[in-house]
Parts: structure tokens; C-alpha cells; sequence
């Protein structure tokens, strides 16, 4: 079982202008799927990052993200940004929901990039889009390999949360509602 004491999310990547890019998941239910992680967030107490690639004209994070200060990174994993591996190591919480735009690059590197620092992690695949169904899926095997967790929004939330009659699980069920 997932104890939400023990978790933080990360934002990789979705942004208006990159999202469109992910070819294996429609926009719409990607944003979906990001923004029930960012409900979720305030309900179960669970810190999170926003990790942005360099844009024309600012970050441009999708409105679903929940707001934050974004880290704007320079490579292919948010792990490679001081900044934000300072951030997300100074919560102290050691499993990392990865989701974000595309598999194959940021949610790739950042995924083994911290399992091979001694953290878990876990990728709802529906807040993930890729390039192609074929990297996508070759993506996520090297994270499985590497003992990361392929699972979904749906999943994650309800590892955390058992119970949906609590005034938090019926929160809970309302976000993951929000998937249809």
C-alpha cells in the first residue's frame, strides 16, 4: 500500500505548448488525468514541483497544473537541475509520481534518474502522453526493469486511500470521477 506521507508528485514538461506533442495520449484526458493528480495534491497533503522546459514567451504550464513556481530546466531530466533535486530532497518523501510530457525524455530520465538515487517511483501512464506507442511502451519497460511502478491516476490514488466513505476518500473518489 502507497502512504500518502510518503509521496510527492511531479509536473514534467506540461505545458500548452508541448502537451499537443504527446501522440499516445489525446490532450484532453492527459490534462484530465494531470489535473486530478493537482486536486488530489491538497487533499492527501502531498508537495509537489513543477518542472518546465525552456519556452518562447514563459512556461505556459497548463491550467490543471496546480500553481506553483515552476523550475525551468536545461536537459532531458529534472534530476539534472540542482534546484529542483534540492527541492524535491528537502521534502524528504521518497516515492516520486512522475507524470508529464513526453514518456521517452523527461518522465524517462527523471524516472530512472531517481530510482538510481534510491528513491521510488511510480508513472500514472494516463498523465503521460509520448511520442509514439512504440517508444512510449519501450519507455516505460526500462522503468519497470529499473524497479519503477507502471500504474495509473486511478491507482495511485486509490493505493493511498482505501477507504472512500472518510470525508478524504469521498474527496478522493470526487477527483478520480473527474477521469470520465
Amino acid at each position: 500500500m502507497l502512504d500518502a506521507t510518503t509521496v510527492q508528485f511531479v509536473f514534467a514538461d506540461l505545458q500548452d505548448a508541448i502537451v499537443p506533442a504527446g501522440a499516445t495520449n489525446p490532450a484532453p484526458s492527459l490534462r484530465r488525468a494531470a489535473g486530478v493528480l493537482g486536486a488530489l495534491a491538497p487533499v492527501l497533503d502531498i508537495p509537489f514541483t513543477v518542472s518546465v522546459a525552456p519556452r518562447p514567451g514563459g512556461p505556459g504550464v497548463i491550467e490543471e497544473v496546480p500553481e506553483a513556481e515552476p523550475y525551468v530546466r536545461t536537459g532531458p531530466s529534472c534530476w539534472d537541475d540542482a534546484a529542483w533535486r534540492e527541492a524535491v530532497l528537502a521534502h524528504g518523501r521518497r516515492t516520486l509520481v512522475i507524470c508529464g510530457v513526453t514518456t521517452e525524455i523527461v518522465v524517462l530520465r527523471t524516472a530512472l534518474d531517481a530510482l538510481a538515487h534510491g528513491l521510488s517511483v511510480q508513472v500514472p501512464v494516463d498523465a503521460c502522453g509520448g511520442m509514439t506507442p512504440r517508444t512510449e511502451q519501450a519507455a516505460l519497460r526500462q522503468i519497470e526493469a529499473a524497479g519503477g511502478v507502471v500504474t495509473s491516476v486511478a491507482g495511485v490514488a486509490s493505493d493511498m486511500v482505501r477507504d472512500f466513505t472518510t470525508p478524504v476518500g469521498h474527496q478522493v473518489i470526487t477527483a478520480l470521477h473527474q477521469l470520465t
